[in-house]
């Protein structure tokens, strides 16, 4: 059996994406016809740069739901003189299997395409959550240093500062270290910042209908019971259901992600508090006996979604590059993982005679960041108009 030519080898990437072409079609359709219905989600969809970026992060978070259907190999399966295949190449013993390899063979003689899609399903996972936790941190004491002041926010303030004292990479280096997995490290930090989420929730949904007793027992009482459900398992791994629960490895990896990013949104956020809460409505909410976290959650936080909106894209490309450089390092959720930046570390080895094995996921990688940044142009492009 011949190799595939480069107009076959595309033509079967395109049938091999169709549920993500599909996927998107339906989206972009949905979403431009009822688009002044939708607020700013609505008016992304009349900014050029906008849509681009959003079509090329839904293209991965859809690669991502569907790579079960798209994958063409066991990601983690070697297959016999496949080893630095070229794209295109039949396999030797498809064995009622995928008669090719797309996008070649590694090293190791895997399937390159499989192992991309399914490493896109590994960064998205955890950089999204990771940055929704981040914010939760952020926002939760961002606000009251930015509102209440005085020495809580230079107690807040100087410990964020210290964190952000420390370079970066070796902050990261150290946390997810294998020799931090041995210790109570990773769970006592995992136990303070996992936390915050149900904390937030809680606060926030008191605030809301304190004056509402029903309400505020029925939705605090939900809160609770979910998230610290999900608190328990997330980490402690004590869940007795097993719905919640991570790995050593991943919880390394993302208690570091958030530790990071939370110190910045603290600023961002004290920042954004210390100029609103000079506003009008600010003081008319003072003058009509509201309570302090409701004036900062439900008066000042909402008027704040816009640069927060921006910022929550750019974090999460920030931190797909993290994770990316975890990989390439070596210190990703797993050695055998195919998340991009152990694939492209595994590549380079052989980059200027096999290019392909690396060069695939660092183009997947490359593309989801400058869509997460195209997407973040437009949102603060049309949250100004507001």
């Amino acid at each position: 059996m011949d190799s595939l030519s480069w107009l076959d080898l595309l033509g079967r990437l395109f049938i091999q994406l169709l549920p993500v072409w599909v996927a998107l079609v339906a989206v972009f359709a949905f979403s431009i016809i009822y688009k002044r219905r939708l607020g700013l989600y609505g008016r992304l969809f009349e900014s050029t740069v906008g849509m681009i970026g959003f079509a090329l992060v839904m293209f991965w978070v859809f690669t991502a739901l569907f790579a079960t259907l798209i994958i063409t190999h066991d990601p983690l399966a070697q297959f016999s003189g496949m080893r630095n295949a070229a794209p295109g190449s039949p396999v030797r013993d498809p064995a009622g299997g995928y008669a090719y390899f797309l996008l070649g063979g590694d090293a190791l003689a895997r399937d390159v395409f499989s192992r991309m899609v399914m490493g896109a399903r590994e960064v998205l996972r955890i950089a999204p959550f990771a940055a929704m936790i981040s914010f939760m941190i952020g926002i939760s004491l961002g606000l009251p240093a930015g509102y209440i002041g005085g020495k809580l926010d230079t107690g807040l303030t100087f410990i964020a500062n210290l964190v952000l004292a420390f370079p970066v990479i070796l902050l990261f280096f150290l946390l997810v270290a294998p020799e931090i997995q041995n210790t109570a490290i990773p769970r006592v930090m995992a136990g303070i910042l996992f936390l915050m989420p149900v904390l937030f929730f809680t606060v926030l949904l008191n605030a809301r209908f304190f004056t509402q007793p029903m309400k505020r027992n029925f939705y605090v009482g939900a809160v609770l019971m979910i998230g610290l459900w999900a608190y328990s398992g997330l980490a402690f791994n004590a869940d007795p259901l097993g719905v919640w629960g991570m790995s050593p490895n991943l919880l390394n990896v993302f208690v570091a992600v958030v530790f990071v990013n939370a110190p910045t949104v603290f600023r961002i956020v004290r920042g954004i508090t210390l100029d609103i809460k000079t506003r009008d409505y600010v003081a008319a909410a003072q003058t009509r006996g509201e309570g302090p976290w409701y004036i900062m959650l439900w008066e000042i936080l909402p008027n704040a979604r816009g640069p927060l909106i921006v910022d929550f894209c750019l974090r999460i490309g920030y931190t797909t590059i993290l994770l990316g450089t975890l990989g390439f390092f070596g210190l990703g959720v797993a050695p055998e993982s195919p998340d991009w930046g152990s694939t492209i570390n595994q590549g380079r080895r052989l980059l200027t005679v096999y290019p392909h094995a690396a060069l695939a996921p660092a183009v997947a990688l490359m593309s989801l960041v400058l869509g997460l940044n195209l997407l973040a142009d437009g949102l603060r492009e049309e949250s100004l108009k507001d």
